[in-house]
Order: C-alpha cells, then sequence, then structure tokens
C-alpha cells in the first residue's frame, strides 16, 4: 500500500500544475481535475505555480477559486526559471505526502482518479503511477505532429495500451512523462535533485532524467486508465520554439548514459551540415546521379519514421502534419540539439553515468 496508506483512509494528496502563459487553458484544465476528484474520497489541494507569466493567469486563477470548493487553491509565484524549478517549489509547498504532477494543458479523464483511489483501496503497492496522454485529437494540424515520433518508437504500447510497468530495462520502449504523475513527494524531491541543473535550469531534462531515476527505485504503472488528453501547441511559431528547446532537452535527457548515445547524439549534429555540403558539392559538379541519389536517400530517411508509424496505428492527420512540417522541424530540432551539445557538454564527460538504486 503506497505511503502507509490502509484501505479504509483517505488519500491525501497535493497537486502541482506549474504554469508559464497558461490563462487560456487553466479554467478547463482545472474544471476537468475538480471533475476526476469529485469522484474519489480524496483530501486534495490544488497548487498552481505561476512561472513568471506575462499573460492573464493571476486574475484568471483568482476568479476560479470559488469554483473549485472544496478543494483548495493556492498560487505560487516565481520569476521564470522553467518548469523544473517550478515543480520543485510547487512540491515544497505541497502539505501532502503524495503529489500528483500535471501539465497546465491537461484535461484529465473523469473516471481517471477513481481508478487509482479504487486501486488503493484494493490494496495496490504501486508507488508510482505514469498517466496514459493523448494528443487532443481536435488540435489544429500542426499540434498533431509529434504524434508521429510517438508511434514510431512506442507503437507497439500505443496500438494496444495496456498496463505496463516500466523498468530500466524496458525503459525506452515504452512511453513516459511527468506531465501526468501520481508518486510519493519524497521520492519526486530525491529525483530531483538527483538531476538538479547548475545552470541553464530551463534548458534541463525535467522529464527522462528524473523518471530515469524513479525506475531506478521502484517500477512506473504506465496505465490507460489513469489518462488525460493533452492540447499542444497551436501555432507553428509555438511549434517550432517548442521543438528547439526539445532539442536541447533531448541532448540532457540521454549525454552521458553510454558512450553509444554520445556518438549518436553527436552523429545527430554532424550529419546534416556535412550531407548538405556534399550534395552542394555534387551540384557544382553536375554529378546528378549521386545528387539524385544524395536526394533520394534524404527522403527516404524522412519517410522512414512515418512509414513504421502508419503501420502502428498513426492517426492519418497525425501522418498529414508530419509531412507538413517535417522539414521545418528538422533544422529547428537540429538547432536546437547542437546547442545541447555545447550547454550539456560536462555531461558527456560521464558515458557511464550511474544511477543510484534503492537499497
Amino acid at each position: 500500500m503506497i505511503s502507509g496508506q490502509s484501505a479504509e483512509s483517505q488519500l491525501r494528496v497535493s497537486i502541482v500544475i506549474p504554469s508559464y502563459n497558461s490563462a487560456v487553458w487553466l479554467p478547463s484544465t482545472l474544471k476537468s481535475l475538480v471533475n476526476a476528484l469529485s469522484k474519489t474520497s480524496w483530501i486534495a489541494e490544488i497548487i498552481v505555480v505561476d512561472d513568471g507569466s506575462t499573460d492573464e493567469t493571476t486574475a484568471t486563477l483568482s476568479g476560479l477559486e470559488s469554483s473549485l470548493v472544496p478543494y483548495s487553491l493556492r498560487i505560487v509565484t516565481q520569476d521564470n526559471q522553467g518548469r523544473f524549478f517550478a515543480r520543485w517549489e510547487g512540491i515544497q509547498a505541497a502539505r501532502h505526502e503524495l503529489v500528483l504532477i500535471m501539465d497546465s494543458r491537461l484535461l484529465v479523464d473523469v473516471n481517471s482518479l477513481l481508478h487509482l483511489d479504487a486501486a488503493f483501496k484494493a490494496g495496490a503497492t504501486d508507488r508510482v503511477w505514469n498517466g496514459h496522454v493523448a494528443t487532443d485529437p481536435s488540435a489544429p494540424l500542426v499540434g498533431r505532429f509529434w504524434e508521429v515520433p510517438t508511434y514510431t518508437f512506442w507503437g507497439s504500447y500505443l496500438k494496444r495500451p495496456r498496463v505496463t510497468m516500466i523498468t530500466l530495462e524496458n525503459f525506452d520502449h515504452v512511453p513516459k512523462g511527468t506531465g501526468f504523475l501520481f508518486l510519493e513527494k519524497e521520492l519526486f524531491a530525491r529525483a530531483c535533485l538527483e538531476a538538479w541543473p547548475v545552470e541553464n535550469a530551463h534548458l534541463t531534462s525535467d522529464d527522462t532524467k528524473l523518471l530515469r531515476f524513479i525506475a531506478a527505485q521502484t517500477p512506473i504503472r504506465l496505465d490507460p486508465d489513469f489518462s488525460a488528453i493533452y492540447r499542444p501547441r497551436t501555432t507553428v511559431k509555438q511549434f517550432l520554439a517548442h521543438s528547439w528547446s526539445r532539442g536541447t532537452l533531448f541532448v540532457d535527457s540521454y549525454a552521458g548514459t553510454s558512450r553509444v548515445r554520445n556518438l549518436v547524439l553527436v552523429a545527430l549534429s554532424i550529419l546534416p551540415p556535412v550531407l548538405l555540403a556534399l550534395l552542394a558539392t555534387t551540384i557544382a559538379m553536375s554529378a546528378w546521379p549521386a545528387v539524385w541519389g544524395l536526394l533520394g536517400g534524404g527522403v527516404l530517411g524522412l519517410l522512414v519514421p512515418l512509414l513504421i508509424a502508419a503501420r502502428r496505428g498513426c492517426p492519418i492527420r497525425a501522418q498529414l502534419s508530419y509531412l507538413t512540417f517535417v522539414l521545418p522541424f528538422g533544422v529547428t530540432f537540429w538547432a536546437g540539439l547542437t546547442r545541447g551539445l555545447f550547454v550539456h557538454r560536462r555531461s558527456f564527460r560521464n558515458s557511464t553515468r550511474h544511477i543510484e538504486t534503492a537499497q
């Protein structure tokens, strides 16, 4: 039983929501959360950490307090420091030993928390629950792009969602994230301290590194009945900015975890300009067979993820988004990744990074 909870006791949970310029999303996010909470017997508090927002977040939250009764709302404010420190401040403010970490753009399935409540009352011993989060099918085309990479790498689960225990052995083969995560506050705090950024906190991985540490302590339960809908970026500008930052975070997530991954990260940065230079050279030399060979290889390389994702059940609209935006995505993600090689260069010094396991 988690944290010593008995089957008869009420769970006491602090819900931590980091938020940056999410005033447009917060009303519906909190409404869905309260609807889900109302199905449980939980004693819950809601903590929204305003990470230096420049929109109407404060006014929006102030106007929502009465609609959240009987659950209390606390607003923690900080200068813009990124999601890592926003979550840290949230768990420091949390009064309860169990926390639900969730993003500000989520719509919580109405029965998700009831599913957790029933599981714990039935004697579940899983310490960490990772939510099954799907992209909003009504999102604009640009918002569906990430489903192709997701289905490419994790399609075996997404094609047939089922309860899966995430361990270090299968860590890279299943979807996971910290956007909808239920666990003990103490364990999340230890994961944060393990991944604590010395500098550039906004460029530090706030999911993969933390989850890898947690998976070394205890299996993480990925459960399709603990679910939410994610509402993605809705403009091309937002999408490209997000892709750029994800490129940098991708480096932080994997640099130093093995020598092979180090080499792959460096290759992903070096190969594109090398291939472009080679293409320019062959064009200048009028070596047309080589030109067409390089172009054909490039097109095939871009299509392979799409073909894999399609075979694994990726929605048609997501495939169309991939075809539409893969080139601008590639440029911005590559730029972010190359920046990450410099920003996180110290991580490469330890190519056999040790993850401390629980005794």
